[in-house]
């Protein structure tokens, strides 16, 4: 079969699978997702087998470090995986919902009504669970996805998917409400994201050059989950303790993914404190520190930075940082360097932390807690399809009502237009 064949297969086959889903109720939809937890811990076994395999053939194509780690699962990861699914389950359904209905002076009700926005095709890489996670908020809010994840995880996927499937079916869905690309070929992932009489949304999460790829060639409308630069600034006014607490959360706690701080932006007054207190536990953890030459004179260890470090997604043990002489400075390195992601202020002044939540634009502003709070389940929407950073339809992490649209109804008594 051609790239355009194999695309138009799964693009009609999910724009059928559409209509039916979105005809199920919300019960018969949480039954899919009581199904596909219990599935997912009673053949742990099965999906462990097929990321062996896929660890095998990463580690054989040189793949290593936090790359090796978010490929990686294990029985502790299966179960958050199955976790996560009752999570999705037991939040309130959106679908249907009639919010703002108000009468008119003609008398006619006026509201709108969620609804799923249909097809999506989900393009990502390396990480298994996003296929869960993914898969299970679709599931819910009545959306098909077609799930396109990197070939590193093929074999994880593949058993994923399968029991997605096998899990619609025991709940009278039909399978193809959720279907997987079973290539790497390139080029039907291309012609997937111009299906757009059947596909309504492309999300990729994934590498710069990913999601560059997806804009430019897509003819679907595209919700860009980029690059995650983010940054931590330590202000005058922080507390010590914290601020170096906080920092190395950031850098530390999980350093392959999105909302870890790539970039730790420090006020003059408090640097030499701060480094004293931080740099020391960032070293023993492994940290590579690249630093600006003011910030080097109080830390001699540290590799000078280049300009190109500060607008770099790491996702990895290494962490950049800068001395700042106040807020203004701190925010226009921001704005020049950072992605939209996630940013985060260190400051015991509610005027200092007012001023940095509104004028920096990120699609999540945090005062005094670590970056990686910018996170669907942490921030009450039980998973997340990844973390928006256009700023049109969604921003920040994408939960279950941003997968929704909201449609005008009108009702009426039989009134007409003069």
């Amino acid at each position: 079969m051609t790239a355009e064949s194999i695309a138009a297969a799964l693009a009609v086959a999910a724009k059928d699978a559409s209509a039916a889903l979105g005809r199920s109720d919300g019960a018969t939809r949480n039954r899919a997702l009581e199904v596909l937890s219990r599935k997912l811990r009673a053949e742990t076994r099965r999906v462990l087998d097929a990321n062996v395999r896929d660890l095998e053939a990463a580690r054989d194509g040189g793949i290593t470090g936090p790359s090796l780690e978010r490929l990686k699962l294990t029985p502790e990861r299966i179960e958050q995986m199955a976790v996560g699914v009752d999570e999705v389950r037991a939040l309130r359904d959106p679908v249907g919902a009639i919010e703002g209905l108000e009468i008119r002076p003609n008398g006619l009700q006026v509201g709108r009504m969620r609804i799923p926005l249909g097809v999506i095709c989900i393009i990502y890489e390396s990480r298994p669970n996003v296929t869960i996670d993914a898969g299970a908020l679709c599931i819910k809010s009545a959306n098909t996805p077609i799930l396109k994840g990197g070939k590193e995880a093929f074999h994880s996927n593949a058993v994923l998917v399968e029991l997605m499937r096998e899990s619609l079916v025991e709940a009278r869905l039909p399978a193809d409400a959720v279907q997987a690309v079973a290539t790497s070929d390139r080029d039907v992932m291309t012609a997937l994201i111009r299906r757009d009489r059947e596909i309504d949304l492309v999300i990729p999460r994934g590498g710069e050059g990913l999601i560059r790829y997806v804009t430019e060639h897509a003819t679907v409308p595209v919700i860009q989950h980029y690059k995650g630069v983010c940054h931590v600034y330590v202000d005058r006014d922080a507390e010590l303790e914290m601020a170096a607490d906080i920092a190395f959360n950031a850098k530390v706690q999980r350093p392959g993914v999105c909302n870890a701080a790539e970039t730790l932006l420090v006020h003059r007054d408090i640097a030499p404190r701060l480094v004293e207190a931080l740099f020391p536990r960032l070293e023993a953890a492994g940290v590579e520190l690249r630093a600006d030459p003011r910030i080097r004179a109080l830390w001699p260890h540290a590799k000078a930075a280049t300009d190109a470090d500060w607008s770099e997604e790491y996702l990895d043990l290494v962490l950049a940082v800068r001395m700042v002489d106040n807020l203004d400075v701190a925010i226009g390195h921001i704005l020049r360097y950072g992605s939209n992601h996630t940013e985060a202020i260190v400051t015991s002044s509610y005027a200092t932390s007012l001023r940095f939540l509104r004028e920096v634009p990120s699609s999540c502003v945090i005062v005094n807690a670590s970056t990686r709070f910018n996170d669907g389940f942490e921030l009450g929407l039980g998973a997340e399809i990844g973390i928006s950073t256009s700023k049109l339809h969604a921003y920040g992490p994408m939960g279950l009502e941003e997968l929704t649209t909201r449609k005008f109804v009108v009702l009426g008594q039989g009134q007409v237009r003069g």
